[in-house]
């Protein structure tokens, strides 16, 4: 998805024949294209507000038109790539990016469409200043035209939200009230955990003790801090993350009787090169651009901030490979998200899953019989006592026959819940071996050690409470190997101890905060509990 915000203003410096296109600011985007950059992000980035660039005209209307013969361009192309015939082998779907980022904090939502109906501009943080209003207008224009027309908006870098994207407030500041909540459940079913400016997961330290979430952090968490980060220090906190919104919307479903943050997990690239599975450690090229603009030679040494990565991968659970059926997947929110490797992994939750279901050829059979995918509410407690079984599958990344996938390490599920004291959550190695011995020599990029193919096995949760609201997501760890950065800086033969070794720009290979490897992984989406005189207030409150 590209910005909305930038749809009209690209065209019309890139078009001779527009109005507009030997204004300053043009000039400046086909002389200076970095510069260019910056300033027409920061033009939605330092306001709450935003206008458009003078020569946009009145109104905006000149980049508007030119924003609509873009947006045409897209769905042509849309429909050009969609494979509507039996075999299926390609799906795409009309989307794009809603960029609203007030005071440079983060608060962007992807907008994918279901079909070829779709709003006749996209809404731009120009036109829709809070995700409310947002809202608010995709229903006028799509949701309610009654032509079939339905979309989901996937907010994404809640870890460079500066705390936004999943406060308990209203953007007027007010608490969250039960139809607010009741709207970001219907229109976010889905959150980015994973992409290429870092992992939204969790934060290590602050009271988490899973080391696990140290995985691939951004040292700030909005972009003034990343751009100025003397002058405006702003370190990632807890609230950026997205296991803290799933705890969160426990809370707030208790109290309002809807879970506004009840969000299947996905990942993405983001990386804007219009190539979405590129992402694999050993051939990272950069963010948009490719690490520099089309008319400049590729920079020297990495070709991207070392505190970014290649991006990760959305996976969707569907009956077929066609936009309806992917769709669906989106809204029931059975998909899950990885960090670069295919992994595939299954996840079912019910209450009487055989303990031997692993060994059976019917094991994704028996988990949808006699229970629900990820991304459900686990059915009431069949008896007073009973536990939640969780039937969790995963398979390694393949691979090719030249570069062989990499073993798995372990299963790990996830468990948040709410009880009279607020909400906590554990982790559980459920599969695998947490104490592998296998790694990777940082110096040859080398791996070492065993891992398993694959790994199955049927948990039973043993401290649950069913007077406690839940959810239970699971977390499939790789084997260690090294990270895009380690391949590039082994490369180029540099020697952390010889300064003659490092040549121009690959002075962060020897970074204090250079991470030489990294565990790659995957995360389902949520399954989550409620208490049964909850979810009957529920239901009847709906």
């Amino acid at each position: 998805t590209d910005h909305a915000e930038q749809l009209g203003e690209v065209r019309v410096c890139s078009t001779p024949e527009l109005p507009g296109y030997g204004s300053l600011m043009c000039r400046l985007y086909r002389w200076w294209p970095r510069a260019a950059f910056y300033l027409m992000n920061m033009r939605s980035c330092n306001s709450t507000d935003p206008k458009r660039f003078g020569f946009c005209g009145e109104g905006g209307r000149r980049c508007l038109d030119a924003a609509l013969t873009q947006w045409r361009e897209i769905q042509a192309a849309a429909e050009a790539a969609y494979d509507r015939t039996e075999a299926c082998s390609f799906t795409t779907f009309v989307g794009y990016e809603w960029s609203a980022s007030p005071n440079t904090n983060n608060l962007h939502r992807n907008v994918i469409f279901r079909n070829d109906r779709v709003t006749r501009l996209p809404i731009s943080y120009y036109e829709a200043k809070t995700p409310e209003d947002l809202w608010r207008q995709l229903r006028r224009e799509c949701l309610d035209r009654g032509d079939g027309c339905e979309l989901v908006t996937i907010p994404h870098n809640s870890n460079l939200s500066g705390g936004l994207m999943f406060q308990t407030l209203m953007s007027d500041g007010t608490p969250f009230t039960a139809e607010y909540a009741r709207e970001r459940n219907r229109m976010e079913p889905l959150a980015e955990i994973m992409q290429h400016k870092g992992d939204s997961e969790c934060l290590f330290g602050a009271g988490n003790e899973d080391e696990l979430c140290g995985f691939e952090k951004l040292p700030y968490d909005n972009f003034r801090a990343e751009f100025f980060p003397s002058l405006f220090p702003s370190p990632p906190k807890p609230v950026d993350f997205v296991r803290n919104a799933l705890e969160k919307g426990l809370e707030q479903e208790a109290l309002l009787g809807t879970n506004p943050f009840k969000y299947g997990l996905i990942a993405s690239t983001d990386t804007h090169l219009g190539t979405p599975g590129a992402v694999d450690e050993r051939n990272h090229v950069g963010h948009g651009g490719a690490g520099a603009p089309a008319d400049k030679r590729v920079p020297p040494g990495l070709p991207d901030n070392l505190e970014f990565n290649p991006g990760g991968l959305a996976v969707l659970w569907a009956e077929e490979n066609t936009r309806d059926s992917l769709f669906a997947a989106m809204k029931r929110r059975e998909a899950y998200g990885t960090s670069g490797p295919r992994i595939v992994v299954r996840l079912f939750g019910g209450w009487s899953y055989p303990a031997d279901m692993c060994d059976s050829r019917s094991f994704v059979e028996t988990g949808y019989a006699e229970g629900v995918p990820m991304g459900s509410d686990l059915p009431p407690p069949p008896t007073p006592g009973a536990s939640p079984r969780f039937a969790v599958w995963a398979q390694q990344d393949a691979g090719t026959e030249d570069r062989p996938g990499t073993p798995l390490q372990r299963i790990q599920i996830i468990k948040g819940w709410l009880d009279a004291e607020g909400t906590h959550e554990r982790v559980y190695d459920v599969a695998g071996d947490p104490n592998s011995d296998a790694g990777v020599d940082p110096l040859t990029c080398e791996t070492f050690g065993e891992g398993f193919p694959e790994l199955c096995t049927v948990w039973t949760d043993p401290d649950f409470d069913p007077r406690e609201r839940a959810f239970y997501y699971a977390r499939v760890i790789e084997n260690p190997t090294c990270r895009w950065s380690a391949y590039i800086c082994n490369a180029h033969g540099v020697n952390c101890a010889d300064p003659s070794t490092i040549g121009e720009g690959l002075a962060p290979c020897c970074a204090p905060e250079h991470r030489w490897s990294i565990q790659e992984r995957a995360w389902t989406s949520p399954i989550w509990y409620v208490p049964a005189t909850a979810a009957s207030r529920r239901k009847g409150g709906d």
